[in-house]
Parts: C-alpha cells; sequence; structure tokens
C-alpha cells in the first residue's frame, strides 16, 4: 500500500475518533449534575471544542495534502454515569488516542522522503494534536483529582 493511502486510511481512524469524542463529551456534559459542576461541564465542553479542531485538521489533511476521501464515520462512543466515571472513560480515551496518533505521527516521519510536498504540514498538525491530547490527560486526570 502506497504511504499516503496508508496514511489515509489511519487518519480517517484518527478522525472517526475524534468525531466520537466530541459527541460523547457534549452527552457526557449534559449527564453532570450537581454542587459545583459547572466549571467540570464548561471544561467538558471546551475539549468537545478542541476535539471539533482536531476533526477539521485531520479532514484537511485527508483531502487537501492526501488528496483521500474523508470519512463520515463514528468509533463506538462509551456511556458513563456520574463524574468520576465520566472522567475516567474519557481520559483512556484521551490515552488511547495519543498512542494511536503517535503511531501516525511516526508513519509521517519515516515516510518523509515520499512526502516531499506534505511532510512538514502532515508533522506539524498531527504533532498539534497530539499536544492538544495531552494538555486534555491534564487537564481530566485533575478534574478526577
Amino acid at each position: 500500500m502506497a504511504i499516503k493511502e496508508e496514511l489515509v486510511k489511519m487518519l480517517n481512524r484518527a478522525l472517526e475518533l475524534e468525531h466520537q469524542a466530541r459527541i460523547q463529551y457534549l452527552a457526557h456534559a449534559e449527564l453532570i449534575k450537581g454542587e459545583c459542576s459547572e466549571k467540570t461541564i464548561e471544561r467538558i465542553k471546551e475539549i468537545a471544542a478542541d476535539e471539533e479542531k482536531h476533526e477539521a485538521k485531520f479532514r484537511s489533511l485527508i483531502g487537501a495534502y492526501l488528496n483521500g476521501e474523508p470519512s463520515m464515520g463514528i468509533a463506538e462512543t462509551r456511556r458513563a454515569k456520574g463524574v468520576p466515571e465520566i472522567l475516567k472513560v474519557n481520559l483512556k480515551g484521551e490515552k488511547d488516542a495519543i498512542d494511536f496518533y503517535k503511531q501516525i505521527y511516526q508513519k509521517v516521519m519515516d515516510s518523509k522522503k515520499e512526502l516531499p510536498y506534505e511532510f512538514e504540514t502532515l508533522e506539524h498538525e498531527i504533532r498539534h494534536v497530539i499536544l492538544d491530547e495531552q494538555e486534555h490527560v491534564v487537564e481530566l486526570s485533575q478534574l478526577l483529582g
């Protein structure tokens, strides 16, 4: 499989994960109730907005840079009840995403010569998504205590 086709496949999976994360965060935000819940709800919705930006980045990389077709699918969402479970489910999702995005990043790094007109943008955008996701891990961990 050519490198661009392989990256399109991987980035489409990433796009589906981001779509799932955004939907899941927004749904979970509606389940958070109780005293002092506003700050947690606000942060969960901010993270959902970050995930939407990641979706846009991945769609652009797939379509504009790799000449592929962006997926309209969604990865499986996870239900959760209560703040601790909601935070744990999403924390695991963020860590799993980071692990997968690092695989994509490494594939891009290993393919620099095969991507003479795409490499820098792919490397930059994927690295920045990883950095955002790492920030989400820290924030969710802090909210979890």
